[in-house]
């Protein structure tokens, strides 16, 4: 028997909000992964390979337990990557260019820290048979993709951000202005990301203050902002709904 639609709405409301309380959870879990994992503040890229192999070894059982972590994190994601297209739609009146191309970097997102710590996982697994110089390779690796591909997702971070800006069929946008402010600083502050493999040393390291430091923080906030204004998103559909 079909169900009342007030009833529909309620479940696809509560979803959104799941969803959105989704961005909570990673932030909190990418937190306690990358501290329990020892990952930050970054090793510096002048390390020496018998530094390296001490790391990893001393570190052993925090950066598989990071990684572990991680992996149960990530899929997370994706329902937030979704909500956030989806009260996106709403700003634009349907699928448009804004909410896909938000949609689509999201869905990649996953991917770029999947690889990097999956390369970090097997030279933490077993260092005691692979020499430093491979330790050394895999251990860059890692921090290259990590920070380096940071800078992908500059055109997710801006769509988001503009979609505050093109809002103008509301009294009060969907996306406050300050969040995309907020998300325009954020893209920013990731594209220095993209100059981590041509220095070892200063800001533009991958342990420096441009390439490594700001982007963190302000991703930090970013995913702090993130969840508060969709849920405010959420609750304001939720009013219409009830409306209609």
């Amino acid at each position: 028997m079909p169900q009342p639609p007030q009833l529909r709405n309620d479940l696809y409301i509560r979803l959104q909000r799941l969803s959105a309380w989704c961005g909570v959870v990673l932030f909190v879990g990418f937190l306690i992964a990358f501290v329990v994992g020892h990952l930050t503040p970054p090793m510096s890229p002048t390390e020496s390979p018998d530094d390296i192999v001490s790391f990893l070894k001393d570190h052993r059982t925090g950066i598989l337990t990071c990684v572990a972590l991680m992996v149960l994190l990530v899929p997370f994601e994706y329902p937030y990557v979704v909500v956030t297209s989806l009260q996106m739609r709403r700003v634009e009146g349907g699928w448009g260019l804004l909410s896909m191309i938000q949609l689509l970097t999201g869905v990649v997102a996953p991917v770029g820290f999947f690889f990097p710590l999956a390369i970090l996982a097997a030279a933490a697994y077993r260092p005691e048979i692979h020499s430093a110089d491979v330790l050394s390779a895999m251990t860059d690796t890692f921090w290259l993709m990590f920070v380096g591909n940071a800078c992908i997702f500059v055109l997710q971070v801006w769509s988001i951000g503009y979609a505050s800006f093109v809002d103008h069929t509301r009294e009060k946008p969907l996306f406050p202005r300050w969040y995309g402010w907020l998300s325009v600083v954020l893209g920013i502050l990731l594209i220095p990301g993209a100059f981590v493999f041509l220095n070892r040393t200063g800001p533009l390291a991958w342990d420096g203050l441009f390439a490594y430091a700001l982007p963190s923080a302000a991703y930090f906030v970013w995913k702090i902002a993130t969840p508060y204004v969709l849920l405010k998103a959420i609750s304001d559909e939720e009013r219409e709904l009830a409306q209609a």
